[in-house]
């Protein structure tokens, strides 16, 4: 401010004693401000700069503690409904080994161990003496030429015997009530739990084929081997499950099947909480939701690795493939699992990443709403209005956005046993539903009736 004011038009003056009165009230604000700025920090610290990173650091780690723990926990949630829906529940165990009745790896197997359980038992010489007394010293006389051929030969009637039984609706039945009566056996075996009478004899399961031995050696006496009426009951063994490192694994899948369901809704919880404490929570949504696949995959990875190992293990005595068919069929639930869980991980990261503000996301979306706007405008030419319904449809989109996408998240979660095709194609439906209703919600002004009133005016359809 200049010391002495200059005329500000003719005949004006500044009066030096206003002057000096402003000059003083703006030296005692500056001087008030400097009083202010002097005593804010000892009043209220204002947070430095260090600060907000810190803090932010801070909920950063724990945001991937969060999302690391619930992602390792995928795989071991996966076991532990495995053990609670087949290992505890002896009905899923039932309708889980059923189809083993038709393997013919299982036929074979069961074939040879009743065929060996039975011949074991034939005596050649008793058959000889069954034979008409007129033949019966010319058989004896050739029993030592013929010995081995004789025995091939019976053993080759009763392994088709054996076989017509395993293939028959009979077998289906023995299996399914064997299996049913086993099941506290298995469920022992990998838990430790059970009926204290059930016993383990070299960490095996196995299953008793006394009924299907009955059953041969009734069509061996009804095709003529009458003499196979004299065996006594044969108690023959099949082997389900056998490893020597089942006590090792028991009281960990003993802890698995008592976590039972829990444990998946922890681990999602957990990578929920990371996701909502994370600064950009569709990148953490995004990472969580692969890597929560990946580690699940990683399970599928672990059992096939541990089939080769497991089969390896055996003895010579057991049947590898059917050792690898009762395993594949034991293993398909956690395999189905595996595979469901992969499916819905990759479906919610692809979700997470087209919801975004990316460039590319950016580009599939207009691409996407270009698509639905051509097919309208298409529509548009050829009549089609929608009436009441396009107005309602736009007015309520969000909520019926948001509908669709509950009734399909309920209907994963309400499906019995959901598999990795069924994910898939509950996505694509509301892939479909969504795009209905982007259709719907079309503004179209009604162009066709300007057309329709012969006005000639070119249709447009605005998305």
């Amino acid at each position: 401010m200049p010391d002495s004011g200059a005329p500000s038009g003719p005949g004006d003056a500044v009066d030096p004693e206003e002057v000096r009165l402003l000059r003083a009230r703006v030296a005692a604000l500056e001087t008030g401000l400097d009083t202010v700025r002097a005593a804010l920090p000892a009043a209220a610290p204002a947070p430095g700069p260090a600060d907000g990173p810190a803090r932010h650091r801070a909920r950063s780690l724990l945001a991937t503690v969060l999302v690391v723990l619930g992602c390792l926990l995928a795989p071991l949630s996966v076991v532990a409904a495995w053990s609670a829906e087949l290992v505890g529940d002896t009905g899923r165990y039932v309708d889980t080994v059923r189809p083993l009745a038709s393997d013919p790896d299982i036929q074979n197997a069961v074939a040879d161990a009743v065929s060996d359980a039975v011949v074991s038992r034939l005596d050649l010489p008793v058959l000889l003496q069954s034979a008409a007394p007129a033949q019966r010293p010319l058989l004896e006389q050739a029993l030592g030429a013929l010995g081995e051929p004789l025995q091939d030969a019976v053993r080759s009637f009763v392994h088709d015997k054996a076989r017509a039984v395993v293939a028959s609706a009979a077998f289906q039945r023995i299996w399914a009530d064997a299996n049913r009566r086993v099941h506290d056996t298995l469920d022992k075996a990998l838990t430790g739990s059970g009926d204290g009478a059930v016993k383990l004899e070299k960490d095996s399961v196995t299953l008793d084929l006394a009924p299907v031995v009955e059953d041969v050696k009734d069509r061996l006496a009804d095709d003529g081997l009458t003499v196979a009426r004299r065996i006594p009951t044969l108690h023959t063994d099949f082997t389900l499950v056998r490893s020597d490192d089942i006590g090792r694994i028991r009281t960990y899948v003993r802890l698995l099947k008592l976590a039972g369901l829990w444990l998946p809704v922890v681990a999602v919880l957990l990578v929920a909480a990371g996701v909502l404490l994370a600064g950009r929570r569709r990148r953490a949504l995004i990472a969580s939701a692969l890597a929560f696949a990946v580690t699940t995959l990683l399970l599928g990875v672990a059992l096939s690795v541990f089939r080769v190992v497991y089969l390896d293990a055996l003895p010579a005595g057991v049947s590898q493939p059917a050792a690898g068919a009762v395993y594949d069929t034991l293993t398909r639930f956690l395999r189905t699992s595996v595979r469901v869980v992969v499916a819905l991980g990759v479906t919610v990261a692809v979700a997470a990443w087209l919801t975004g503000p990316g460039r590319a996301a950016g580009l599939v979306r207009h691409l996407w709403h270009s698509g639905i706007a051509a097919v309208r405008a298409a529509a548009g030419h050829a009549g089609l209005r929608t009436g009441p319904v396009g107005p309602f449809v736009r007015r309520f989109r969000p909520w019926i956005t948001w509908t669709l996408v509950g009734a399909t998240v309920l209907t994963c979660l309400l499906w019995p046993y959901p598999t990795g095709w069924v994910v898939i194609g509950l996505a694509l439906t509301l892939l479909f539903a969504l795009s209905v209703a982007d259709f719907l919600a079309a503004d179209d002004a009604d162009p066709g009736s300007e057309a329709d009133s012969g006005s000639g005016s070119a249709k447009e359809v605005r998305v």
